[in-house]
């Protein structure tokens, strides 16, 4: 019985929540909100977006105000309405005014002769920058930040909060290995080190980061990228069996393995799984979703006029093994996907919580058109299905990465051309990853034939 009354508390918040945002101008039925309805003077009504990795850039624009206007001009010719600018590289320190993080000293790039360290010497402000020269060309910029990341390996070195504050060293991710229980600290090799999102002090770290990205004057708005667990294997924590057990309402005997075994990947589920493997799925996605609206509230409560969105991978059917229901809560997840979710799993479909959402649709140049996952149009088209209006879903490819980079330069141009027309299509913009690939094959003609196609078809 107290159980079920704790249920009826939840469901009571999760209807009142929405209600409580709505009084604060963030209803997503609202043609008000910032996020939905587009700018009436843009060309056409739905908006193209070009995403600027912070790394892979970096030699170009982290000391050069002159080169930040003149590919921004680029992505202006090509079509491109919005850029987002990463400020929050996988590091986990900024290129943006605040006091809660180190501000960046430099990242690793490829460049002609080879991965190399490029640092940054000037002292002005990167994102300002792009905010002053997307206002002299006419684009719309949005922030990026990588959220649940502290630090990053290569082969440079490491940086980032993880390994340079021991006061911290708790809010490392920890993950369920072969050999048990450990640090992502612990573990060799590169790549970014996450922190644990069920942390409540993370979550205020990363939203008093986001309050002052939010004070910008000019920014568009704020896209949230690794917003979720590092992986299925993680968070593992006793902070978060504790923040579990209080979600059940009872204790757990046999933690990890009447939740998870090792080795347990997603999309290659055993035909049985543990006791709780599902009921820990819809915790772990509760714990994004709540960090999302808390997230939310502090950035509208800067500034109510900002966009609020967040990037996701397309392939919905396995996104679960990064703790994250980027659909509508009125998706029936359950329906589609019994082997892995709950019948409470919807309720924490966070796409209402958002102005807009970037779906990576990463299928390879040879599959562009279709109605399924991995195919750049699948995703955006089941996108839009799971998302039911709730943001706008804006998609596309990556085009430069798996495949991409080992086609040639006639089927990624074509692929670039048709991608636009098969996005533009079944959703509400257009998304490209990323800057860096269009200006190493000097691609921006394929994309400017691709925008002015589609705009062509509109008028007639």
């Amino acid at each position: 019985m107290e159980n079920q009354k704790i249920k009826m508390i939840r469901l009571f918040f999760i209807m009142l929540v929405p209600l409580m945002l709505s009084s604060m101008s963030c209803d997503k039925n609202d043609e008000t909100k910032p996020g939905w309805e587009w700018d009436d003077n843009e060309e056409d009504s739905k908006p193209r977006v070009l995403w600027i990795d912070a790394a892979a850039n970096f030699i170009d624009f982290a000391n050069s105000k002159d080169n930040i206007l003149r590919d921004l001009q680029l992505a202006k010719d090509a079509g491109f309405t919005s850029v987002v600018v990463d400020v929050r590289p996988t590091t986990g320190d900024v290129l943006f005014n605040t006091d809660v993080v180190e501000q960046v000293q430099w990242l690793g790039a490829w460049l002609t002769e080879g991965y190399s360290k490029v640092e940054r010497t000037a002292t002005w402000d990167y994102l300002q920058a792009f905010i002053d020269a997307g206002d002299e060309v006419g684009l719309k910029v949005y922030a990026g930040i990588n959220t649940m990341v502290g630090g990053n390996t290569t082969s440079l070195g490491s940086e980032g909060v993880l390994f340079r504050d021991q006061e911290k060293e708790e809010w490392a991710t920890q993950l369920l290995t072969e050999t048990g229980i450990q640090s992502t600290m612990e573990i060799s090799g590169t790549g970014a080190k996450f922190f644990n999102p069920a942390r409540e002090d993370v979550q205020n770290y990363i939203c008093d980061m986001l309050e002052d990205l939010a004070a910008y004057e000019g920014l568009e708005g704020i896209i949230l990228d690794r917003a979720r667990f590092a992986g299925l294997d993680s968070d593992f924590s006793s902070y978060t069996k504790e923040k579990f057990e209080n979600y059940l309402g009872y204790s757990i005997q046999n933690f990890p393995e009447d939740v998870m075994a090792a080795g347990t990947t997603p999309g290659n589920l055993p035909s049985s799984t543990p006791e709780y493997f599902k009921k820990w799925l819809e915790f772990r996605v509760m714990v994004m979703h709540d960090f999302f609206e808390k997230a939310a509230e502090r950035v509208r409560s800067v500034n109510p006029d900002i966009k609020f969105g967040v990037y996701v991978g397309g392939w919905y059917s396995t996104y679960y093994g990064v703790g994250v229901n980027w659909a509508s809560p009125d998706y029936n997840t359950a329906s589609d996907y019994p082997a892995w979710a709950t019948s409470e799993y919807d309720n924490y479909g966070y796409a209402d919580i958002m102005d807009i959402i970037l779906i990576g649709a990463y299928a390879s140049p040879t599959r562009v058109y279709g109605t399924t996952e991995w195919t750049i149009q699948g995703f955006c088209s089941q996108a839009m299905d799971k998302i039911k209006g709730d943001a706008a879903v804006v998609g596309g490819p990556d085009v430069g990465n798996g495949e991409w980079a080992t086609a040639g330069d006639e089927v990624t141009d074509n692929a670039i051309i048709e991608s636009v027309d098969a996005v533009m299509d079944v959703c509400d913009g257009y998304f490209l990853f990323d800057m860096i690939h269009l200006k190493q094959k000097d691609q921006w003609d394929a994309v400017k034939e691709g925008i002015d196609n589609v705009i062509s078809n509109e008028e007639n």
